[in-house]
């Protein structure tokens, strides 16, 4: 029987790795290292279908050395241990550790994490972990310590594209069907940046036409899909396609819509704290200082949930599911942070203006470090009007208020305060 498409287009060395060129590519961080022939620890965090076990064994490959791999879903510390066992008795016959690859780490216990430090911490294995959740949720302080993060993006649209040609024009079975790519924006758009899912839903369309060649359009994967829903999210990515739903629910303010998906990743047996996590996401995203308690009761749900569990925990999760749904918009903040950002990355290490400055030494106070800062307790309102930001941007505006009554009322604080500077 053959194996699936997506595992036979999976890359085995870089040259046809595809994506996240902010990784791999030339002169990038992990390019560098593995050209080297020499790598840390790392752990790579990344939505599904996006190359994290691929690049796994692509390094291991290249570097020639032992690779284990063990799933966090099924192996135990005493599977730990007897890997660290293995590895410790070929670290003879490599400078370069062997390499432990665990798949979804988050899904690691405490133990079987804590039993990892040491081999971390003395070099007998190089960790390398995968996952599809915040590390700083899932894995433990002191393992984060000792590993690298590496964030994998979801697959861009000329990836994909590659991704597609190179699998019709170099995989053996595909050829013999002479696949005609007509149309791509329903293949692309169903894959959603990831390549396992994109070739899965190329092979099911494939498999089901009887004709040669077979010619790919729009109509025809939208028409399969509808056919076989499940077919295409062989290894349970369908969660991602349904908090999406759901996120974007409470974003356009549908209770029920909101209440059905998350019954949907309820009775599907979703993770509930991976369900608190986006709800806590979204009240600060998505509702903001429109509504302020939103992010209080949705940290509340998510203690609440952890604290009773399942399936109790369902209740407080409907709880602030309806609340945030049905509480004003604004994502005013969002887009102050993300503005920001973008100020920082324009203008680099803007200097510090002299008078916001730390002055802990004599010196410093000498250079001016401090001089002239105006104490705002000591000024009527606790206000006093002087300069924050650097002279570059001294008039730049990063957040906005958006129209609801809780942002209007800062808003009106602030005209009061700065006058016209935040005056739309």
């Amino acid at each position: 029987m053959a194996q699936p498409l997506a595992e036979r287009m999976r890359p085995r060395t870089l040259d046809d790795y595809v994506g996240q060129k902010h990784l791999v590519g030339e002169g990038a961080v992990l390019r560098k290292m593995i050209d080297a022939g020499r790598i840390s620890s790392f752990i790579l965090w990344g939505p599904p279908g996006v190359g994290k076990t691929t690049l796994a064994r692509i390094i291991a490959n290249k570097l020639e050395v032992p690779f284990y791999t063990l799933s966090a879903v099924t192996s135990g510390v005493k599977d730990v241990r007897e890997v660290i066992d293995k590895a410790r008795s070929n670290r003879f016959f490599s400078q370069q550790s062997p390499i432990l690859f665990i798949d979804e780490i988050h899904r690691f216990s405490k133990s079987q994490q804590d039993s990892l430090l040491g081999a971390v911490e003395t070099g007998v294995i190089t960790l390398i972990g995968a996952t599809t959740e915040n590390p700083s949720f899932e894995v433990i302080r002191p393992l984060l310590s000792r590993c690298q993060l590496y964030v994998l993006k979801s697959l861009e649209k000329t990836d994909l594209l590659e991704l597609l040609h190179r699998a019709i024009s170099s995989d053996a079975l595909l050829k013999e069907r002479q696949v005609v790519l007509k149309e791509t924006d329903a293949i692309l758009r169903y894959s959603g940046g990831d390549a396992r899912k994109l070739l899965n839903i190329l092979e099911l369309v494939v498999e089901a036409d009887s004709e040669t060649p077979v010619v790919v359009t729009d109509e025809i994967v939208v028409k399969r899909l509808q056919q076989n829903p499940l077919a295409y999210d062989k290894d349970g990515e369908m969660h991602y396609d349904i908090i999406s739903a759901f996120i974007k629910s409470i974003r356009g303010s549908d209770p029920d819509a909101a209440l059905y998906w998350l019954a949907r990743m309820v009775e599907g047996g979703e993770d509930p704290a991976f369900i608190a996590r986006r709800l806590v996401i979204s009240a600060a995203e998505d509702i903001g200082l429109a509504n302020p308690n939103a992010l209080l009761l949705a940290n509340a749900a998510f203690d609440a949930v952890m604290k009773i569990g399942w399936p109790e925990g369902r209740i407080p999760l409907a709880e602030v599911t309806v609340y945030l749904a049905t509480s004003p918009k604004s994502n005013s903040a969002y887009e102050g942070i993300a503005e920001a950002l973008s100020v920082v990355r324009e203008t680099g290490n803007l200097p510090v203006p002299l008078h916001l400055r730390n002055a802990p030494t004599k010196l410093m106070k000498d250079l001016g470090y401090g001089k002239d800062y105006k104490y705002a307790h000591d000024y009527k309102g606790n206000f006093v009007n002087q300069q924050f930001l650097p002279d570059e941007i001294r008039q730049k505006r990063l957040w906005h208020a958006q129209e609801n009554p809780s942002e209007d009322k800062l808003k009106e604080r602030m005209i009061r305060l700065w006058g016209d500077r935040f005056k739309e």
